[in-house]
């Protein structure tokens, strides 16, 4: 293999009393960890909480989205229809002969001229 003067690594505990003291730090850790935790119940009413939300959220965008969908059926039904109905004539468009107030200012224009 190498040659003898090569170093080998040396491990990271050698002795029994630096694998005593990484029982130690790990059995502590552990504790610590237990006594900080919050416990199961809180994340779980947490999380029903948000799920529920969410799926109140999901159903109120799916009837929104049906909604539209339907109004959108709506105009286009009614767009169908007014296409297959005639245009209006133009008399109806126009204004009638009749009309006092459009033959009076009419007539006001003609008087007055162009240029005032």
């Amino acid at each position: 293999m190498g040659s003898r003067n090569e170093e080998v690594p040396a491990m990271l505990f050698t002795t029994p009393t630096q694998y005593l003291a990484l029982a130690v730090a790990l059995i502590a850790g552990w504790l610590f960890g237990l006594a900080s935790h919050p416990g199961g119940r809180r994340w779980r009413d947490r999380y029903a909480t948000e799920r529920d939300a969410h799926a109140a959220t999901r159903t109120d965008a799916d009837r929104k989205l049906s909604e539209a969908n339907a109004r959108i059926s709506e105009l286009e039904r009614e767009n169908r229809r007014l296409e297959s109905v005639a245009p209006p004539a133009a008399s109806t468009i126009a204004p009638s002969p009749h009309d006092e107030n459009q033959l009076g200012l009419r007539r006001d224009i003609d008087r007055i001229g162009p240029n005032g």
